[in-house]
């Protein structure tokens, strides 16, 4: 069975790295102009340079977004830009706007993708794509499986689907809630998430929810867990994760995931126990999920309204940053309190393991009782080789 991309996004190149260590095929980036995201760190051209020459030699592809509704304003430079993308290595171009797609075409030899920006949710609409001379569409994220499968018949082209991460309440991210109550235009990069927003009920004049207790107009996170056989059996090009602004543990977790859940059913053709990738992900810093619309029109259960709800995580700790295997000691940058003595789970692009800690060091040798500042060098002894990028959490 042909595997299908598993595409990650990456909001600096740290995650980039991470993505890709933890099993992304592909990353999706953004540059600092023409990108919607605009409040992730987005990457500078020398990022963009390092972060492909990592990925290729990785064996991985990474792709940009020059996806925001461009106004007369926005226009200048961007051919230079697209060229300066293609010389860092860049391999293609994820937009929204047929003007950006024709000038990527006719002056660079990236490939282009058409952003789910463009809600395309029909096969005449790929058609027309197709002719055009795109490479890959992203299909819009309101479709349900029979709806992507009648869709991949019709055609031969690349199709990429949503497989994780946040829903938009409006129809492909078309919303002008941020534009109407911040003044930040949501299709311009400065989407303020204006739905997920702490509201009250008020009915004439009174409030009705309890102190306390508020609302929200945001759906439940993605999670397309158990119907990934379902895509991989369609032929389906490429799985794509949201969330360039989420944490590097976030990406290494939820990629990790997909990983295994996709090698898994390419080498055995069926999934032993879905509750392992369900329990893996929950380990992440989620919203409540749900299957969004592949499994059909969502109801109310789909539906966030108590944004208090959230699924627990496992406390993401340190990453690792050097390991010395002469005096056996590991050096690691703090995310997050942990203490000496104490019992870590070690996250690593293949497995899972308990480790028990002594004394905790600073960089200057002082001994710790804990680790308390965010990405304070620490260090410890430890018999077992870890790697860099592997990651600590709470046990």
């Amino acid at each position: 069975m042909v595997k299908a991309e598993l595409l990650a996004p990456a909001g600096d190149l740290e995650k980039l790295k991470i993505a890709v260590l933890y099993g992304a095929d592909a990353v999706f980036i953004g540059g600092q102009r023409f990108s919607l995201r605009s409040r992730a760190s987005n990457f500078t051209l020398d990022d963009i340079r390092q972060g492909c020459q990592f990925a290729h030699a990785h064996n991985a592809k990474v792709h940009v977004t020059c996806n925001i509704v461009m106004h007369n304003g926005d226009t200048k430079g961007i051919i230079e830009y697209l060229k300066a993308l293609e010389d860092c290595g860049v391999d293609c171009i994820i937009a929204s706007g047929l003007s950006i797609m024709k000038l990527v075409l006719k002056h660079t030899k990236m490939e282009v993708h058409v952003s789910t920006q463009l809600s395309t949710s029909n096969p005449e609409a790929v058609k027309f794509y197709e002719k055009f001379g795109a490479h890959r569409v992203v299909l819009a994220r309101e479709l349900s499986l029979p709806e992507i499968e009648q869709i991949k018949k019709s055609t031969n082209m690349d199709l990429e689907v949503f497989i994780h991460g946040g829903m938009c309440a409006s129809i492909s991210g078309r919303c002008m809630l941020s534009n109407v109550m911040t003044n930040r235009d949501a299709n311009r990069g400065g989407c303020a998430h204006s739905c997920r927003w702490q509201y009250d009920w008020i009915e004439n004049g009174k409030k009705k929810n309890a102190e306390g207790e508020y609302f929200a107009m945001s759906s439940k996170d993605l999670c397309a867990i158990r119907s990934i056989p379902s895509l991989m059996d369609m032929q389906i090009s490429s799985f794509k994760i949201e969330g360039r602004m989420k944490s590097l543990h976030y990406i290494a977790t939820v990629v990790n995931a997909y990983r295994h859940l996709i090698d898994e059913y390419a080498d055995t053709g069926k999934i032993e126990d879905y509750h392992v990738y369900e329990r893996a992900i929950s380990k992440a810093e989620n919203r409540l999920t749900s299957s969004g619309f592949l499994e059909g029109m969502p109801t109310t259960e789909q539906q966030l309204y108590d944004l208090n709800s959230l699924v627990p995580t496992k406390e993401f700790v340190g990453i690792v940053k050097y390991y010395d295997s002469k005096e056996k000691i590991v050096y690691v940058e703090q995310r997050n309190y942990f203490a000496s003595y104490s019992t870590l789970e070690v996250f690593t692009p293949d497995k899972t393991f308990s480790l028990s800690i002594s004394q905790i060091y600073d960089k200057d040798g002082n001994e710790l009782d804990a680790a308390r500042h965010p990405q304070q060098e620490v260090h410890f002894s430890c018999d077992i080789a870890l790697n860099p990028y592997d990651l600590l959490r709470l046990n």
